[in-house]
Formats: structure tokens, sequence, C-alpha cells
């Protein structure tokens, strides 16, 4: 991590005795030593997160296809209860309905049809006597 030789290690340990004396230092050291931990522990902490991205970039391709099945439905549904297609789709069937009714269709012989009164019908008298 850093390219520290030995000579160069024993100056920096001179000059912080010089500095911080040989009471402070040590409690110094401990404080710097803390802190790499909490280097390291940060980086690992980036590490994970970066790990976690490349799985939320999985999630979010899924994501992004049900997106776009929803947006495909969605579609589908508003072409679906358009209504003015309705509309035209409607005005077809009564044109359709309306060419249907004005064919003129095949005679049938009409069977005899009866009529219907409401007359009283003469009584009959019985002459079997």
């Amino acid at each position: 991590m850093f390219d520290f030789s030995l000579g160069e290690m024993l100056v920096i340990i001179v000059i912080a005795i010089l500095f911080l004396g040989p009471d402070k230092l040590p409690s110094v050291m401990i404080d710097i030593a803390k802190f790499f931990k909490q280097i390291k522990k940060t980086i690992g902490t980036i590490q994970d997160s970066l790990e976690q991205e490349i799985h939320a970039t999985g999630i979010k391709e899924e994501a992004l296809a049900y997106k776009k099945e929803l947006l495909k439905a969605s579609d589908d549904l508003k072409r679906t209860t358009d209504i003015s297609a309705i509309g035209n789709h409607l005005t077809n069937l009564h044109d359709d309905v309306i060419s249907d009714i004005e064919k003129p269709q095949a005679s049938k012989p009409d069977p005899v049809a009866e009529k219907i009164t409401f007359e009283k019908k003469p009584k009959q008298e019985n002459t079997d006597v």
C-alpha cells in the first residue's frame, strides 16, 4: 500500500518521538492503528456495496423486463377500451346487420296461418239427437 523502506520508517518514528514525546506516542500509535482499521472496514463496505450493485443490476434488468410487459399490457388495455375504436367497430357491426337484413332471404313456404281474433264464434247446434 505505502512504499516505505525501513530507513524511511525509522526516520518517521524518530521525528514522531521528538515531536510527540514518549508519553503521547503509544496513544498516537493506537489512533493510527484505529485509523487504518477504519480504512480497511470502509474498503470492505465498498466491496460489499459493489457486489450488491452488481446484484442490483440483475434486479434492475428484471424490473425493466416487467416494466416492458406492463407497458405492453397497458397499451393493449388502452387499445381495447378506446371508445372511438369501439364506436367504429359498432358502426361496422351495425352496417353488417343492416346489410344482412336487406338481403333477400330464400322464400320458405309459410305454414297455414291461423287468424287470431277476439270475436265470439257462433254456437253450433247439436243435431245428433
